[in-house]
């Protein structure tokens, strides 16, 4: 009976000195999470910088339009505007509804569907 507890006992020791040299499985994983947390957080600060530069570049494009239709004409309509303007109409919207819908002045959707 000692016998088979000193055996269980050296057993045991040995086997508790052995987890220390074990690779622990969770550090590695864990390793691998707070990269990928680094990699999406950096992706997603690139992300939000390209966008304000995008963001930038339209509202200061969006100002050199807005100077230059106000010293020439109206720029011209897009042809998927008018298709829209005239299916809307063919579905017997008001012209007042079209107007805002397709952010039209009323006198541009009225020579729109007289062209049509």
């Amino acid at each position: 009976m000692d016998l088979l507890l000193l055996g269980l006992l050296g057993i045991s020791i040995l086997l508790f000195v052995l987890s220390f040299f074990q690779k622990d499985r969770y550090a590695a994983i864990e390793k691998e999470v707070e990269e990928l947390s680094m990699n999406v957080l950096q992706e997603n600060y690139q992300l939000k910088k390209r966008l304000r530069i995008l963001e930038e570049e339209l509202m200061m494009d969006g100002g050199i339009q807005m100077k230059k239709s106000s010293s020439s004409k109206k720029a011209p309509i897009h042809e998927v505007v008018k298709n829209q303007v005239i299916a809307l109409h063919q579905q017997g919207i008001s012209l007042d509804q079209i107007a805002k819908q397709s952010a039209l002045s009323i006198t541009d959707v009225k020579q729109i569907l007289s062209k049509h």
